[in-house]
């Protein structure tokens, strides 16, 4: 087999444009799970057993299912609901409720593994069980509760490359239309590896520097 580099000079400007649009989907996505997740996580904490119950179902949902049933199911079967979504937006909503659920754990365990005598302090002068997880408990979980959120958002990243199935022209998907049409699959697939190894280093670099940036409590 010989190796194509002219496939390879041809495709990676292409490619560039699908990493534009990962960027975009993960970006957007990973807010958006950051939003559900940590007001998921702090409502398992709460004195509601309803409230808790209905956090477990979603958390147990998702881990159950697999994220793939969960993009088709936003973007085919919601339509039937009257709820319909670009591809754009039904792949965004798809990563965001999956990677959130699994951020509701992250900051339920983050957070309830903070001292309780913190949390008694503050209800001890006047703060009430929701302000104390706010405003004392979750300030001092953020350090420890970024390497496992990082773990998280790199694999939301990963997984925007499910998105080729709904036709989100996600840096997977520009690499499938030039396989269609210059049939060099091996070097295709190796230049994806190589784009996807980068963002994901780029990401778990980000992510050490926020750590080390963060004050120690």
């Amino acid at each position: 087999m010989i190796f194509d580099w002219n496939v390879v000079t041809y495709a990676a400007p292409l490619l560039a444009h699908g990493v534009v649009m990962t960027l975009q989907v993960s970006a957007v996505a990973a807010v958006l799970a950051l939003m559900i997740g940590i007001a998921a996580g702090l409502a398992s904490l709460s004195s509601s057993r309803v409230l808790r119950g209905v956090i477990r179902v979603y958390v147990e949902f998702v881990r159950g299912t697999p994220l793939l049933i969960q993009i088709f199911l936003v973007f085919f079967a919601l339509p039937v609901l009257g709820v319909r979504f670009s591809e754009f937006w039904a792949g965004v909503v798809a990563l965001a409720f999956n990677a959130g659920a699994y951020i509701a754990e992250v900051v339920r365990g983050t957070v309830g593994a903070v001292e309780k005598g913190q949390s008694e302090a503050a209800m001890s002068i006047g703060m009430t069980r929701h302000g104390a997880l706010i405003w004392v408990l979750l300030p001092q979980a953020w350090r420890p509760m970024i390497p496992a959120l990082t773990n998280d958002l790199i694999t939301l990243t990963k997984n925007s490359s499910l998105l080729s199935v709904i036709s989100v022209y996600e840096l997977t998907r520009a690499g499938q239309a030039i396989i269609a049409t210059h049939f060099a699959p091996f070097e295709i697939y190796l230049l994806l590896a190589l784009y996807y190894w980068a963002l994901i280093s780029a990401l778990a670099w980000a992510s050490r520097r926020i750590e080390r940036a963060l004050p120690q409590w």
